[in-house]
């Protein structure tokens, strides 16, 4: 058995991690707030509401600096503060205030990548980057494996997860697929692998490539795959942690 080491939600997709201490997970939904919006860039095919793939939004993978931003989000007013190290500090309603987003984010984007656009909404299914509202699962024990091989320490906000596990074995998350994960009080049947980009080579203090994770997992593990994706079949209660068993 395991137990939770860290929750994450990103409000806004690709542009800001924010930690959690506890959250209640809802039967067929995302976690709260989590990639309720995302920027559309100026070549995007997509409309408002609806999901659509990673392609049509600003991303880290294009945009490495966008991996520096961290969030604050106040559920009462729906205001989101965002922070990064070569910014002023931004607080402003997504909904009705995202120009003041691409505005504030324009200096670190890339002037060879399409511009951002506009901030549009997930609607009920989360801007995730599955065509079903998913939750992402990564272990510590993986996240060490990789490390080890890199020979230096990496943080963990490099792979963007929605939750942490610490007391299982490296790479053991694989051999869920087709299960179901009982942590704290809710149930997520773990549904596939997530396959990486090149958003997990930047550095998240910095917004810098700094490391060769795709080059290590591919070349060492044989793979390009970190976590896993699930989907919550029973609504419950996780906080930090809260303990996690396969059943």
């Amino acid at each position: 058995m395991g137990r939770v080491a860290a929750l994450w939600r990103h409000p806004i997709k690709a542009h800001g991690r924010e930690a959690l201490g506890r959250v209640a997970l809802t039967e067929g939904q995302t976690l709260p707030w989590d990639r309720r919006w995302a920027v559309a860039h100026e070549a995007a095919k997509t409309t408002v509401g609806e999901w659509a793939p990673c392609a049509n939004f600003s991303r880290a993978a294009k945009a490495p600096s966008l991996m520096a931003i961290t969030a604050q989000t106040d559920e009462t007013t729906g205001r989101i503060t965002l922070r990064h190290p070569d910014l002023w500090d931004l607080t402003f309603d997504p909904s009705t205030q995202g120009e003041k987003l691409i505005q504030w984010v324009r200096p670190i984007m890339p002037a060879d990548r399409a511009a951002s656009a506009r901030v549009v909404p997930a609607g009920d299914h989360g801007m995730t980057d599955t065509m079903f509202a998913s939750i992402s699962i990564h272990t510590t024990a993986s996240h060490r494996a990789v490390e080890g091989r890199m020979g230096r320490k990496l943080s963990t906000e490099r792979w963007r997860g929605n939750i942490w596990l610490d007391g299982f074995a490296p790479w053991e998350e694989f051999d869920w697929i087709g299960k179901t994960l009982r942590i704290g009080t809710a149930e997520i049947e773990i549904r596939e692998p997530i396959t990486r980009c090149l958003a997990t080579t930047a550095n998240p203090d910095t917004g810098h490539r700094d490391a060769d994770t795709l080059g290590v997992l591919n070349e060492v593990f044989g793979h390009q795959e970190f976590g896993v994706y699930g989907v919550v079949t029973k609504s419950g209660d996780i906080a930090l942690d809260s303990p996690a068993e396969v059943l």
